[in-house]
Protein backbone atom coordinates (compact mmCIF):
# COMPACT_ATOMS: atom_id res chain seq x y z
CA UNK A 1 0.00 0.00 0.00
CA UNK A 2 2.61 2.40 0.89
CA UNK A 3 4.87 2.04 -2.68
CA UNK A 4 0.91 2.47 -4.44
CA UNK A 5 0.47 5.81 -2.58
CA UNK A 6 4.08 7.03 -3.06
CA UNK A 7 3.56 5.87 -7.02
CA UNK A 8 0.46 8.23 -7.01
CA UNK A 9 1.94 11.06 -5.29
CA UNK A 10 4.80 10.87 -7.13
CA UNK A 11 3.04 10.83 -10.81
CA UNK A 12 0.82 13.93 -9.63
CA UNK A 13 3.99 15.91 -8.76
CA UNK A 14 5.46 14.90 -12.76
CA UNK A 15 2.17 16.02 -14.49
CA UNK A 16 3.52 19.43 -16.68
CA UNK A 17 0.75 21.62 -16.53
CA UNK A 18 0.07 20.77 -20.31
CA UNK A 19 -0.22 17.03 -19.09
CA UNK A 20 -2.96 18.40 -16.42
CA UNK A 21 -4.72 20.55 -18.97
CA UNK A 22 -5.13 16.64 -21.20
CA UNK A 23 -6.53 15.53 -18.44
CA UNK A 24 -9.33 17.67 -17.47
CA UNK A 25 -9.77 17.85 -21.27
CA UNK A 26 -10.40 13.83 -20.82
CA UNK A 27 -12.83 14.09 -17.94
CA UNK A 28 -15.02 16.81 -19.95
CA UNK A 29 -14.73 14.20 -22.66
CA UNK A 30 -16.21 11.51 -20.35
CA UNK A 31 -19.06 13.14 -19.22
CA UNK A 32 -20.21 15.16 -21.90
CA UNK A 33 -22.70 16.33 -23.24
CA UNK A 34 -24.21 18.74 -20.09
CA UNK A 35 -27.01 19.69 -19.39
CA UNK A 36 -27.67 23.35 -20.00
CA UNK A 37 -26.32 25.15 -16.67
CA UNK A 38 -23.91 23.06 -15.76
CA UNK A 39 -21.17 24.09 -17.65
CA UNK A 40 -19.98 26.24 -15.50
CA UNK A 41 -19.73 24.15 -12.85
CA UNK A 42 -17.29 21.88 -14.24
CA UNK A 43 -15.07 24.15 -15.13
CA UNK A 44 -11.21 22.84 -15.23
CA UNK A 45 -10.57 24.25 -11.73
CA UNK A 46 -13.59 22.04 -10.44
CA UNK A 47 -12.27 19.01 -12.73
CA UNK A 48 -9.05 19.21 -11.28
CA UNK A 49 -10.02 19.28 -7.62
CA UNK A 50 -12.02 15.98 -8.62
CA UNK A 51 -8.76 14.64 -10.72
CA UNK A 52 -6.30 15.59 -7.82
CA UNK A 53 -8.87 13.32 -5.41
CA UNK A 54 -8.49 10.52 -7.49
CA UNK A 55 -4.28 11.03 -8.10
CA UNK A 56 -5.34 12.17 -12.02
CA UNK A 57 -6.73 8.90 -13.17
CA UNK A 58 -9.56 10.81 -15.57
CA UNK A 59 -11.69 7.80 -15.73
CA UNK A 60 -12.37 7.57 -11.79
CA UNK A 61 -12.11 11.24 -11.57
CA UNK A 62 -14.58 11.20 -14.38
CA UNK A 63 -16.88 9.02 -12.36
CA UNK A 64 -16.66 11.08 -9.57
CA UNK A 65 -18.17 14.20 -10.59
CA UNK A 66 -21.14 12.47 -12.86
CA UNK A 67 -21.80 11.09 -9.65
CA UNK A 68 -21.79 14.61 -7.80
CA UNK A 69 -23.59 15.84 -10.50
CA UNK A 70 -26.72 13.88 -10.05
CA UNK A 71 -26.12 14.02 -6.12
CA UNK A 72 -26.54 17.88 -6.66
CA UNK A 73 -29.90 17.28 -8.67
CA UNK A 74 -31.27 15.16 -5.83
CA UNK A 75 -30.36 16.90 -3.12
CA UNK A 76 -30.54 20.30 -4.68
CA UNK A 77 -27.79 21.78 -2.08
CA UNK A 78 -27.65 24.93 -3.97
CA UNK A 79 -31.16 25.71 -2.65
CA UNK A 80 -31.07 25.07 0.94
CA UNK A 81 -32.38 28.41 2.54
CA UNK A 82 -31.41 29.90 5.99
CA UNK A 83 -34.81 29.16 6.74
CA UNK A 84 -34.58 25.54 6.36
CA UNK A 85 -31.66 24.92 8.60
CA UNK A 86 -31.97 27.77 11.22
CA UNK A 87 -32.74 25.63 13.83
CA UNK A 88 -29.78 23.87 13.58
CA UNK A 89 -27.76 26.34 14.01
CA UNK A 90 -28.66 28.01 17.54
CA UNK A 91 -26.21 26.22 19.79
CA UNK A 92 -23.16 27.20 17.25
CA UNK A 93 -22.53 23.35 16.45
CA UNK A 94 -21.88 24.61 13.25
CA UNK A 95 -20.67 28.01 11.89
CA UNK A 96 -18.43 30.23 9.73
CA UNK A 97 -16.04 31.74 11.52
CA UNK A 98 -15.81 35.89 10.68
CA UNK A 99 -12.16 36.08 9.61
CA UNK A 100 -10.12 33.72 7.62
CA UNK A 101 -7.06 31.83 8.24
CA UNK A 102 -3.51 33.26 6.88
CA UNK A 103 -3.93 32.09 3.51
CA UNK A 104 -7.25 33.31 2.94
CA UNK A 105 -9.42 30.45 3.66
CA UNK A 106 -12.63 29.87 4.98
CA UNK A 107 -12.92 28.58 8.19
CA UNK A 108 -15.59 26.66 9.80
CA UNK A 109 -15.50 26.36 13.31
CA UNK A 110 -17.66 22.65 14.60
CA UNK A 111 -18.68 22.07 18.14
CA UNK A 112 -20.21 18.29 17.94
CA UNK A 113 -21.00 18.41 21.98
CA UNK A 114 -23.07 21.19 21.03
CA UNK A 115 -26.03 18.99 19.45
CA UNK A 116 -29.25 19.94 19.42
CA UNK A 117 -31.25 18.19 17.35
CA UNK A 118 -31.87 13.98 16.44
CA UNK A 119 -32.49 13.85 13.11
CA UNK A 120 -29.66 12.70 11.26
CA UNK A 121 -31.02 14.24 8.03
CA UNK A 122 -31.05 17.85 9.24
CA UNK A 123 -27.93 17.49 10.56
CA UNK A 124 -26.45 16.40 7.21
CA UNK A 125 -28.72 19.12 5.76
CA UNK A 126 -27.13 21.94 7.73
CA UNK A 127 -23.59 20.69 7.42
CA UNK A 128 -24.42 20.85 3.48
CA UNK A 129 -25.12 24.50 3.85
CA UNK A 130 -22.24 25.54 5.73
CA UNK A 131 -20.10 24.08 3.10
CA UNK A 132 -21.68 25.40 0.07
CA UNK A 133 -21.90 28.75 2.58
CA UNK A 134 -17.83 28.44 3.08
CA UNK A 135 -17.07 28.31 -0.96
CA UNK A 136 -19.04 31.47 -1.37
CA UNK A 137 -16.99 33.21 0.81
CA UNK A 138 -13.40 31.52 -0.47
CA UNK A 139 -12.05 34.47 -2.44
CA UNK A 140 -10.74 34.06 -6.14
CA UNK A 141 -7.17 32.52 -5.54
CA UNK A 142 -8.57 29.95 -3.02
CA UNK A 143 -10.75 26.85 -3.03
CA UNK A 144 -10.12 24.84 0.35
CA UNK A 145 -11.07 25.94 3.91
CA UNK A 146 -10.00 25.01 7.34
CA UNK A 147 -12.30 22.76 10.01
CA UNK A 148 -11.70 23.87 13.60
CA UNK A 149 -13.15 21.37 15.84
CA UNK A 150 -13.84 22.50 19.36
CA UNK A 151 -14.23 19.19 22.09
CA UNK A 152 -16.06 21.50 24.78
CA UNK A 153 -18.90 19.66 26.30
CA UNK A 154 -18.18 16.35 23.93
CA UNK A 155 -18.98 12.65 25.01
CA UNK A 156 -19.27 9.92 23.57
CA UNK A 157 -23.20 10.29 23.28
CA UNK A 158 -22.68 13.80 21.16
CA UNK A 159 -22.38 11.99 17.95
CA UNK A 160 -23.28 9.13 16.09
CA UNK A 161 -21.47 6.47 14.08
CA UNK A 162 -24.41 7.04 11.14
CA UNK A 163 -23.62 11.26 11.15
CA UNK A 164 -20.33 11.04 10.83
CA UNK A 165 -20.09 8.09 8.47
CA UNK A 166 -22.58 10.20 5.77
CA UNK A 167 -20.36 13.24 7.00
CA UNK A 168 -16.92 11.88 5.84
CA UNK A 169 -19.28 10.45 2.59
CA UNK A 170 -20.53 13.92 2.03
CA UNK A 171 -17.31 15.78 2.06
CA UNK A 172 -15.08 13.56 0.19
CA UNK A 173 -16.79 12.37 -2.56
CA UNK A 174 -19.04 15.19 -3.14
CA UNK A 175 -16.55 18.55 -2.16
CA UNK A 176 -13.32 16.98 -3.28
CA UNK A 177 -10.58 18.22 -2.00
CA UNK A 178 -12.49 21.10 -0.20
CA UNK A 179 -10.22 20.74 3.17
CA UNK A 180 -7.18 22.20 4.03
CA UNK A 181 -6.82 20.87 7.71
CA UNK A 182 -9.02 19.71 9.91
CA UNK A 183 -7.92 20.90 13.70
CA UNK A 184 -9.35 18.47 16.10
CA UNK A 185 -8.71 20.99 19.10
CA UNK A 186 -8.60 19.00 23.09
CA UNK A 187 -10.14 15.93 22.31
CA UNK A 188 -10.84 14.23 25.86
CA UNK A 189 -9.02 10.62 25.95
CA UNK A 190 -12.00 8.88 25.33
CA UNK A 191 -12.15 10.33 21.75
CA UNK A 192 -9.22 7.68 20.93
CA UNK A 193 -11.65 4.68 21.13
CA UNK A 194 -14.66 6.53 18.88
CA UNK A 195 -11.57 7.85 16.23
CA UNK A 196 -10.24 4.33 15.98
CA UNK A 197 -14.04 3.91 14.24
CA UNK A 198 -13.84 6.64 12.39
CA UNK A 199 -10.44 6.40 10.68
CA UNK A 200 -11.99 3.41 8.33
CA UNK A 201 -14.39 5.90 6.97
CA UNK A 202 -11.33 8.24 5.68
CA UNK A 203 -9.32 8.24 2.87
CA UNK A 204 -5.68 8.33 3.09
CA UNK A 205 -5.64 11.89 1.58
CA UNK A 206 -8.41 13.32 4.23
CA UNK A 207 -6.62 11.25 7.22
CA UNK A 208 -3.30 13.25 6.45
CA UNK A 209 -5.24 16.64 6.84
CA UNK A 210 -6.21 16.30 10.31
CA UNK A 211 -4.28 17.47 13.30
CA UNK A 212 -4.53 16.59 16.56
CA UNK A 213 -3.99 20.35 18.76
CA UNK A 214 -3.57 20.30 22.38
CA UNK A 215 -3.78 23.46 24.50
CA UNK A 216 -1.06 22.29 26.80
CA UNK A 217 1.27 21.10 24.25
CA UNK A 218 3.15 23.57 23.04
CA UNK A 219 4.46 21.54 20.01
CA UNK A 220 0.88 21.63 19.19
CA UNK A 221 0.02 24.74 19.15
CA UNK A 222 2.26 25.63 16.46
CA UNK A 223 -0.30 24.51 14.46
CA UNK A 224 -2.53 27.22 15.18
CA UNK A 225 0.50 29.82 15.20
CA UNK A 226 1.23 28.79 12.01
CA UNK A 227 -2.16 29.06 10.32
CA UNK A 228 -4.37 31.95 12.15
CA UNK A 229 -3.18 35.35 13.40
CA UNK A 230 -4.05 34.91 17.07
CA UNK A 231 -5.72 38.54 17.60
CA UNK A 232 -8.36 36.99 15.56
CA UNK A 233 -8.39 33.52 16.41
CA UNK A 234 -11.13 32.61 18.89
CA UNK A 235 -9.67 32.37 22.73
CA UNK A 236 -11.69 28.70 22.64
CA UNK A 237 -8.97 27.93 20.50
CA UNK A 238 -5.85 29.46 21.81
CA UNK A 239 -6.25 32.86 20.31
CA UNK A 240 -6.96 36.39 21.66
CA UNK A 241 -9.90 37.64 20.27
CA UNK A 242 -12.44 37.03 23.19
CA UNK A 243 -15.55 37.13 20.55
CA UNK A 244 -17.62 33.59 20.37
CA UNK A 245 -20.83 32.28 19.25
CA UNK A 246 -23.28 34.92 18.93
CA UNK A 247 -26.54 33.57 17.31
CA UNK A 248 -28.22 36.99 16.25
CA UNK A 249 -24.94 38.16 14.24
CA UNK A 250 -25.06 35.01 12.89
CA UNK A 251 -28.85 35.17 11.81
CA UNK A 252 -28.02 38.30 9.95
CA UNK A 253 -24.57 37.13 8.52
CA UNK A 254 -26.49 34.34 6.46
CA UNK A 255 -29.67 36.19 5.71
CA UNK A 256 -27.12 38.64 3.74
CA UNK A 257 -25.54 35.11 2.65
CA UNK A 258 -28.81 33.91 0.89
CA UNK A 259 -29.52 37.51 -0.52
CA UNK A 260 -26.01 37.52 -2.29
CA UNK A 261 -26.71 33.92 -3.52
CA UNK A 262 -29.75 35.23 -4.81
CA UNK A 263 -28.46 38.07 -6.94
CA UNK A 264 -26.14 36.15 -8.22
CA UNK A 265 -28.70 33.72 -9.65
CA UNK A 266 -30.24 36.95 -11.12
CA UNK A 267 -27.21 39.12 -12.50
CA UNK A 268 -26.06 37.70 -15.92
CA UNK A 269 -23.71 34.53 -16.34
CA UNK A 270 -20.31 36.82 -15.91
CA UNK A 271 -20.71 36.38 -12.11
CA UNK A 272 -20.99 32.60 -12.88
CA UNK A 273 -17.61 33.05 -14.53
CA UNK A 274 -15.83 34.70 -11.16
CA UNK A 275 -17.32 32.04 -9.42
CA UNK A 276 -15.29 28.22 -9.97
CA UNK A 277 -18.43 26.74 -8.15
CA UNK A 278 -21.16 28.52 -10.39
CA UNK A 279 -23.94 25.77 -9.89
CA UNK A 280 -23.61 25.64 -5.52
CA UNK A 281 -24.01 29.79 -5.48
CA UNK A 282 -27.93 29.17 -6.54
CA UNK A 283 -29.79 29.35 -3.07
CA UNK A 284 -33.52 29.08 -2.61
CA UNK A 285 -35.25 26.96 -0.28
CA UNK A 286 -35.69 23.23 -0.14
CA UNK A 287 -38.75 21.86 -1.62
CA UNK A 288 -41.66 21.49 0.25
CA UNK A 289 -41.37 17.40 0.01
CA UNK A 290 -37.69 18.18 1.69
CA UNK A 291 -38.50 20.38 4.44
CA UNK A 292 -39.27 17.80 7.05
CA UNK A 293 -38.06 20.65 9.63
CA UNK A 294 -40.01 23.46 8.04
CA UNK A 295 -42.29 23.35 11.92
CA UNK A 296 -39.04 24.04 13.58
CA UNK A 297 -38.68 27.35 12.66
CA UNK A 298 -40.41 28.89 15.42
CA UNK A 299 -37.41 28.07 17.59
CA UNK A 300 -35.11 30.45 15.47
CA UNK A 301 -38.41 32.98 15.12
CA UNK A 302 -38.56 33.11 18.77
CA UNK A 303 -34.93 34.64 19.04
CA UNK A 304 -35.59 37.54 16.13
CA UNK A 305 -35.14 40.68 18.03
CA UNK A 306 -37.71 41.98 15.95
CA UNK A 307 -41.52 42.19 17.06
CA UNK A 308 -44.14 41.03 15.06
CA UNK A 309 -44.84 37.63 13.95
CA UNK A 310 -46.87 38.33 10.87
CA UNK A 311 -44.18 40.42 10.11
CA UNK A 312 -41.33 37.80 10.22
CA UNK A 313 -43.55 35.34 7.92
CA UNK A 314 -44.29 37.70 5.78
CA UNK A 315 -40.92 38.85 5.37
CA UNK A 316 -39.76 34.47 5.59
CA UNK A 317 -42.47 33.95 2.93
CA UNK A 318 -41.17 36.50 0.50
CA UNK A 319 -37.70 35.16 0.95
CA UNK A 320 -38.87 31.92 0.32
CA UNK A 321 -40.73 33.26 -3.25
CA UNK A 322 -37.45 34.97 -4.09
CA UNK A 323 -35.31 31.60 -3.77
CA UNK A 324 -37.71 29.90 -5.54
CA UNK A 325 -38.60 32.62 -8.74
CA UNK A 326 -34.59 31.78 -9.15
CA UNK A 327 -35.17 28.36 -9.88
CA UNK A 328 -33.47 27.66 -13.45
CA UNK A 329 -34.93 25.48 -16.22
CA UNK A 330 -32.15 22.88 -14.88
CA UNK A 331 -34.63 21.56 -12.34
CA UNK A 332 -36.90 19.84 -15.13
CA UNK A 333 -33.48 17.82 -16.42
CA UNK A 334 -33.57 14.11 -15.82
CA UNK A 335 -30.68 12.53 -13.59
CA UNK A 336 -29.93 10.47 -16.32
CA UNK A 337 -28.63 12.82 -18.24
CA UNK A 338 -25.57 12.52 -16.74
CA UNK A 339 -23.73 9.91 -17.60
CA UNK A 340 -19.88 8.63 -17.97
CA UNK A 341 -18.76 7.41 -21.10
CA UNK A 342 -16.74 3.85 -20.75
CA UNK A 343 -12.94 4.30 -22.07
CA UNK A 344 -12.06 1.34 -23.98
Amino acid sequence: MTSRKSKSTRAEKDLSVEEQQQKISEVRKLIEPLPVGWQNFCSDASISRFLRARNWNAEKAGKMLSNTLKWRLEYRPEKICWEDVAHEAETGKIYRADYLDKFGRTVLVMRPGFQNTSSAKGQIKYLVYCMENAILHLPPDQEQMVWLIDFQGWTMASVSVKVTRETAHVLQDYYPERLAYGILYNPPKIFESFWKVVKPFLEHKTYKKVKFVYSDNIESQKIMVDLFEMDKLESAFGGRNPNGFNFQRFVERMKEDDEKKTDLTSSCGTAHNQLESSVQLRPTSLSDAESEDSSYTSSSGSASPKPGGDEKLENNRKGKMACKSNVSSEAEIHIDAIQVKESG
